[in-house]
């Protein structure tokens, strides 16, 4: 999955999305911190290409939009979209949101962001090794797919909706990190600063950190430090990465202070690791405070605050099919409660 899966819908019921072979599932809250529901499938017996990638996003209404490539013949895919209105009412069918060379194979991992107008804005690498936009129109349907340009762009860009309710979007290429910002709403995403650093493949995660600011976090492959960057800034080392991928994060507060928490399995020992400082200080450096059992290899991190704006985390393992849920207890500093299987 390409962004965090574990959202909160606009109800207050948690939901969690993962791949299954050639099918994304969903799971939901039966009600706010009650039982599950079982795994049901998205988009009903259409087929997703397995190898494909699925992007996830949560709009400011609460609505979580998915993004997937299907075949569509002998080498040959486009991208499909599905918006998921309340974690109990089944998603709509997958809908085509077309291809950025307009026909063609699978050509890198999608992204997905939700402007504050509810439009998803669906980010891929193009046949020609730049990135590709489609948006949604306002009264339904797709814009033209836009070239934005760039060049030698990697696996798995990130999309991130800014505390302003425009969309920015990362992406990894040789060497180090561009970035593209909307400047109004609806407007083609611009090319920003390029950051030069040696990007581990596969680890850029985004969040919006404060009214003003979006920040991206990724693995120094040098160091193997968990790095933070703001355009405009230098990248700041901020710990060690706990183990390979994407970090979760979240702002939450914590003893009455707006705080940034990441989250990762530790390739050592397995289990998952917590560190959190005050947002966008990351010079104050962070710590990894591991919790729960020891998971497979495979297992992800994933964070949300539910309804009430309390810390929930989870962890999914495909291998083994085990969700685990944890929440932040109501005591002073950053305690969870219990893992348990759901």
């Amino acid at each position: 999955m390409n962004g965090d899966w574990l959202l909160t819908g606009r109800d207050g019921r948690l939901s969690v999305y993962l791949p299954s072979n050639d099918a994304a599932l969903w799971r939901a809250e039966r009600a706010p911190a009650g039982p599950w529901e079982p795994p049901r499938r998205i988009g009903g017996d259409q087929e997703l290409r397995p190898d494909g990638g699925i992007a996830v996003g949560r709009g400011p209404d609460g609505y979580t939009h998915l993004v997937a490539w299907r075949p569509t013949g002998a080498g040959r895919c486009a991208l499909v979209h599905t918006t998921h209105f309340r974690p109990l009412l089944a998603p709509l069918d997958w809908q085509p949101a077309g291809h950025p060379n307009k026909q063609g194979d699978r050509t890198g991992t999608p992204a997905v962001a939700v402007d504050a107008q509810g439009r998803a804005h669906v980010f891929v690498r193009n046949g020609g090794g730049g990135l590709s936009m489609v948006a949604q129109q306002e009264k339904g349907g797709w814009e033209p797919w836009r070239d934005l340009k760039g060049r030698g762009v990697q696996e798995a860009p990130v999309a991130v909706t800014a505390d302003s309710g425009l969309v920015e979007v990362y992406a990894p290429v040789e060497g180090g990190i561009l970035h593209w910002r909307q400047d109004k709403p609806g407007a083609r995403p611009v090319p920003g600063e390029r950051l030069d650093a040696a990007v581990r493949p596969g680890t850029l995660r985004a969040l919006a950190t404060s009214a003003e600011h979006t920040t991206v976090f990724y693995t120094d492959d040098g160091t193997g430090e968990l790095c933070a960057w703001r355009p405009g800034g230098k990248p700041v080392p901020l710990v060690s990465a706990a183990g390979p991928g994407p970090v979760s994060a979240v702002r939450t507060v914590i003893d009455g202070h707006d705080c940034t928490l990441v989250a990762q399995r530790a390739a050592a020992g397995g289990r998952v690791g917590f560190a959190a400082y005050p947002s966008e200080l990351e010079e104050m450096g962070a710590a990894w405070t591991e919790s729960g059992p020891a998971l497979p290899s495979d297992a992800t991190v994933s964070l949300t605050l539910d309804m009430d704006g309390r810390l929930v985390a989870a962890t999914l393992s495909p291998s083994s099919g085990q969700l685990l849920l944890s929440r932040r207890k109501d005591e002073p500093g950053l305690a969870l409660g219990a893992w348990e299987a759901v």
